[in-house]
C-alpha cells in the first residue's frame, strides 16, 4: 500500500460502534408491546418532553417498515456499524435516544433553548 493510500484510508476507517458519549439513552420495553410506529412516536414524544421540555426529533428508525429519516441516510453508510440515522443526529447535537423495544424503534431529540 502506498504512503497516500494510507493517509486515506486512515482517514476514511469506519467506525465500529457510534459514539454516544453525550448523550442519554432511554430504553423502554412496553408491555404488551407497541403496535405500531405511530404509538412508538407518541411514546418517546413525550418521554424527550418530560426529559428535555421543548425539543426537536432529529431523525427515527422503524424497523417494522424498515424505514428511516432523514430518508436514505444510510445509503452513505453502507458497511459501515453505525447507521446513518445514528451519524446524522450525533453530528447534529442529539443529547437524548429513546430506544423502544430494543431497536425496534429509535428517536433522537435535541433540546431548544429560546
Amino acid at each position: 500500500m502506498s504512503e497516500a493510500e494510507k493517509i486515506i484510508s486512515s482517514a476514511c476507517s469506519l467506525r465500529t460502534t457510534p459514539d454516544l458519549s453525550g448523550v442519554t439513552v432511554v430504553k423502554l420495553a412496553p408491555q404488551p408491546p407497541l403496535p405500531d410506529y405511530l404509538a412508538a412516536m407518541r411514546l418517546a414524544e413525550a418521554e424527550a418532553r418530560a426529559r428535555l421540555g421543548e425539543c426537536m426529533l432529529l431523525s427515527w428508525y422503524d424497523r417494522d417498515r424498515d424505514f428511516e429519516s432523514p430518508q436514505h441516510a444510510s445509503e452513505c453508510h453502507l458497511g459501515s456499524a453505525v447507521p446513518g440515522y445514528v451519524d446524522y443526529a450525533l453530528y447534529r447535537g442529539a443529547t437524548l435516544m429513546v430506544d423502544i423495544e430494543a431497536g425496534r424503534f429509535v428517536f433522537f431529540y435535541l433540546p431548544l433553548d429560546f
